[in-house]
């Protein structure tokens, strides 16, 4: 199945949102997110890493290991060919967020890959980790 195909079937199954909250969700993770895989794209390592998480930060103390890590492990991120979001969700405190994003990866092949955001005491969502999986339909999250 060609990420053309999986993507039309999930938009076809994806209803409107439960609630403002969760739209402005998707909206927040979203741009979030595309913040990010542009500075990727623009080999831009500090800028990338000013959408991780506290927690990664303290795992990778600078943006240039931070960088590297995210080029060596998880290629399909750090250059997607295209990319389309699915579906997202909040936790029931508010403080985590899912989304899903399907890309299409420039070697061909289609990954889905799941988003964990963590809201900060500012109220913004910072990336807190990235779970990818070889597929090329939504299973949801």
């Amino acid at each position: 199945m060609s990420i053309a195909l999986a993507l039309a079937g999930l938009v076809a199954a994806i209803s409107t949102p439960a609630s403002a909250e969760e739209s402005d969700l998707g909206v927040q993770a979203r741009a979030v997110i595309t913040q990010q895989i542009t500075a990727f794209l623009n080999d831009d390592a500090k800028t990338a890493y000013s959408f991780a998480s506290p927690e990664i930060k303290s795992v990778f103390p600078n943006a240039e290991r931070f960088f590297d890590m995210v080029k060596r492990t998880y290629a399909p991120v750090f250059r997607p060919g295209n990319y389309a979001f699915g579906r997202n969700r909040l936790s029931k405190d508010g403080t985590v967020a899912f989304q899903e994003v399907l890309i299409s990866a420039p070697d061909g092949k289609d990954w889905a890959v799941y988003y964990e955001l963590k809201r900060q005491r500012d109220g913004n969502f910072t990336i807190n980790g990235v779970r990818m999986k070889r597929e090329t339909s939504s299973q949801g999250i």
